[in-house]
């Protein structure tokens, strides 16, 4: 087996290692169902309960990429503006830091008083969460764009517009894409927990419901719907990151990360 072979399989050899252990820990240790069920019980879960398992995981998916499409044009909108002024950076990121260390859960209930409890919170959330990578990463790109590199291109007739057009967005393009593979998993953290507290539909309302009846197993095959959401979306952008930023990362033997 190759290398490059055994990297790609290690992911899946290592979680069949965990799901193994964690049955045999709940067969030895007689662990209740209610407490934390074994994976062959999640798994027939999964199968067993299918239809609202999906009906919920379609509306998750859909609010968190509703949410996180609008992240990514505001955070790439603000990125630019921050990213391109050392005075608008100076003035706007430390107050992109002090939104970003605000517990997004404390803003729900601020957000069901002004839009009802439904679909607006979840996507609203998704996009507190996840805007902040792509702003950060786009600013931070085009802010250490070489000052001698700027000289130059200046004495050549290029205007500030050229620079940061020509230069800067194509430079920040790695850091644009690192942050989109962040950004997506944290859209699905705020989705559920917004479902969870003010939706009655989504993964997070699955949850919430099945954890308030004692079904673990339901509890955590939503969870594990969710992960698998998540590493799915990750796995995508991570491709399309090699793809388009193959000029400036170097390839490796490693999993999924790019």
């Amino acid at each position: 087996m190759s290398r490059k072979l055994l990297g790609q399989l290690m992911p899946v050899i290592t979680l069949l290692g965990l799901l193994l252990l964690w049955e045999f820990g709940c067969i030895v240790f007689s662990v209740p169902e209610f407490v934390l069920p074994k994976p062959s019980r999640v798994i027939e879960t999964l199968i067993t309960s299918f239809g609202p398992i999906w009906f919920h995981a379609q509306h998750t998916l859909m609010t968190t990429l509703v949410g996180f499409v609008i992240a990514v044009v505001v955070g790439v909108l603000l990125g630019v503006f921050v990213g391109s002024s050392r005075l608008a950076y100076q003035a706007l990121y430390p107050l992109l830091v002090g939104f970003n260390s605000v517990p997004k859960v404390a803003l729900v209930p601020v957000l069901v008083v002004w839009f009802g409890i439904g679909t607006a919170p979840a996507i609203l959330t998704a996009f507190m969460l996840s805007f902040f990578p792509v702003a950060v990463n786009v600013a931070i790109g085009l802010a250490t764009l070489e000052p001698e590199l700027e000289d130059v291109l200046r004495s050549l007739g290029a205007s500030q517009r050229d620079i940061i057009i020509k230069v800067g967005l194509p430079r920040s393009m790695p850091y644009f894409f690192a942050s989109l593979k962040i950004a997506i998993t944290l859209a699905f953290v705020g989705s559920v927990i917004a479902e969870t507290l003010a939706s009655n539909v989504g993964i997070g309302t699955l949850v919430e419901q099945a954890s308030a009846n004692f079904r673990m197993p339901l509890v955590f095959a939503g969870l594990a719907v969710v992960a698998a959401m998540g590493i799915a979306m990750y796995a995508i952008f991570a491709g399309i990151e090699r793809r388009m930023t193959s000029w400036a990362t170097r390839s490796t033997d490693f999993g999924i990360g790019g």
